[in-house]
């Protein structure tokens, strides 16, 4: 099995449709923000095979060559977005989902009225400006798997029920229903009417304030790419802990002041140490002393119908590989099962009838066994899918593979409680 992003270079370009000019081309080598972009002559050529394809009414959607694999996706007939990756073992599934996810940031931040009927190009191009940075965090290494998985990450806090009730009282006194608590980009807890905001935007919000460099508050227009695509909102948020956020999805009122030190001081002061408790959830997203299997080195835990996910590599940090590999492993792992063994998700728009008659008969284990033949060497993976969650674990060497789906079954007999 390849490691998606071990090396490469992936390379964005997006493109008015009409005209096959460009907007912009972001690009990244190893996971880090590179300055490399490609030749005119080259945007131009991959701009127009796809335009000629769509003349003969033929939908060139991806290609290969012997390093590199290529993605196009159109959005409204007016927005071309084009992805080129030379990372080893780089799956189509995982370029397309990017795609959307681009989309669904350009929309976030620009509107979708601005994509849809372009008007003057180079306003276009600085507006598009602010997408910059969150478009860089799906093209890096990033923590986070929401991505890739279209679920929202999510952390298991210690004393849930007590942030819960504060978060529906706050809600409450700041006059609006949409308010969510997010550390390093993952959601801790969030009231009922946030749950419900719609995808991509339950995934993109979240990312967003994680990806912001850090300030005490924050008024950001934001709109809603399912929800609300041409009416903008006001994504408020208030730094109550280092990289601890509450962030409120609102209309005109409440005002930023209005939001005073008075009215946190009385919902959170009484909680600083169930917030504190918080801080360390974000990489390692269980509550601290949560029993793991010792030879669990990453797991995945999807809830398919709710959404959301946990995603750690931070069990045994002291046993190879690094975390970055783990999540490399993970990764790819999810899209080999997920667009080869599993059934697509619920509410995937590639699923085709026939292939949801036939869920039956399809996998509901898998395990793949990574590296070299020697005993004790190299890492198993397991999934495993129960209802509507799905488990996969990165284990080390020494975990046999005759006891991997009864580990798997056990861990995630133990994790349903919690998602």
């Amino acid at each position: 099995m390849g490691e998606e992003g071990t090396e490469g270079t992936v390379h964005l370009l997006c493109l008015a449709a009409s005209s096959g000019v460009p907007l912009f081309c972001r690009s990244s080598r190893g996971g880090a923000p590179a300055r490399q972009q490609l030749p005119f002559s080259v945007i131009g050529s991959l701009n127009g095979v796809h335009m000629f394809g769509q003349n003969l009414e033929v939908q060139l959607s991806s290609a290969r060559t012997e390093d590199t694999t290529v993605v196009w996706k159109s959005f409204h007939d007016s927005i071309t977005l084009i992805v080129l990756s030379s990372e080893e073992g780089t799956s189509e599934l995982r370029l397309e989902r990017l795609l959307q996810m681009v989309f669904g940031a350009m929309v976030l931040l620009v509107g979708l009225e601005e994509l849809t009927n372009i008007r003057n190009v180079e306003r276009l191009k600085k507006e598009l400006r602010a997408s910059y940075r969150l478009i860089d965090s799906f093209l890096g290494d990033s923590e986070l798997i929401g991505d890739l998985t279209q679920c929202v990450d999510c952390v298991v806090p210690p004393e849930g029920s007590l942030l819960q009730e504060a978060l529906s009282g706050f809600a409450e006194a700041a006059g609006t229903a949409f308010v969510s608590l997010v550390v390093s980009g993952r959601v801790v807890a969030a009231t009922e009417s946030w749950w419900r905001l719609g995808m991509p935007e339950a995934v993109l919000l979240p990312w967003l304030v994680g990806s912001l460099p850090p300030q005490a508050a924050r008024d950001y227009p934001v709109y809603l790419p399912h929800g609300s695509p041409t009416v903008p909102h006001r994504l408020l948020t208030l730094t109550l802990l280092p990289d601890l956020e509450l962030c409120l999805l609102c209309g005109p009122r409440p005002h930023l002041s209005q939001l005073d030190a008075q009215l946190l001081e009385r919902w959170w002061q009484p909680l600083l140490e169930p917030l504190r408790g918080c801080l360390p959830l974000g990489p390692r997203a269980l509550p601290a002393g949560f029993p793991l299997h010792t030879d669990i080195l990453g797991l995945l835990l999807l809830h398919l119908e709710l959404k959301r996910c946990l995603f750690t590599v931070e069990p045994s940090r002291d046993k190879e590989p690094s975390p970055e590999h783990r999540r490399r492993l993970l990764r790819s792992f999810y899209t080999l099962v997920t667009a080869t063994h599993f059934p697509p998700e619920p509410g995937q728009p590639d699923e085709k009838a026939e292939e949801a008659v036939h869920r039956a008969q399809v996998a509901r284990a898998c395990y793949l066994v990574s590296g070299t033949e020697e005993p004790g060497t190299g890492w198993r993976l397991v999934a495993l899918q129960l209802g509507p969650r799905r488990l996969l674990l990165l284990l080390s060497a020494q975990s046999p593979t005759y006891g991997l789906r009864g580990l798997a079954t056990h861990t995630l007999h133990a994790l349903t409680p919690l998602l």
